[in-house]
């Protein structure tokens, strides 16, 4: 997830503002644009859709629009769903699903959480110094 996403030249794909987490003063918050990327490996035509679904997942938040992917044998391709103005109404964790010809194949957890909330976080049980 990231506030937005540029090819450049040579096809170089260039991410501004990759996050995990959304923080903010307070809630509810409207996200003006960001964007999900997504690397596709394998082959044949699929269906692809990105979905933000509520912390108990029984709402849809948002949902981008199908999209259609061709990948040759061993091949790969890169899809962008980009999101305008999502409102996320109160903190918690949601879900970013990917999704393939109507099958979740991955979710990924976005916390969302205001001044207050951050306030009640416990620190972590260990600290590294490890860079990924």
């Amino acid at each position: 997830m990231c506030d937005d996403v540029r090819i450049e030249m040579g096809n170089k794909i260039s991410l501004m503002g990759v996050f995990q987490n959304i923080m903010v003063e307070k809630l509810p918050v409207s996200l003006i644009k960001f964007a999900v990327l997504n690397h596709w490996r394998g082959e044949g035509c699929h269906e692809t859709e990105v979905r933000i679904v509520s912390p108990d997942k029984s709402n849809l938040i948002v949902t981008s629009q199908p999209t259609e992917i061709e990948l040759a044998t061993g091949g790969y391709t890169d899809n962008v769903s980009f999101f305008v103005n999502v409102v996320f109404p109160s903190a918690g964790t949601y879900w970013v699903q990917t999704i393939a010809d109507e099958v979740v194949l991955d979710e990924i957890p976005l916390m969302v959480t205001d001044a207050a909330g951050l306030n009640m976080m416990r620190p972590p049980d260990e600290i590294t110094e490890t860079v990924n």
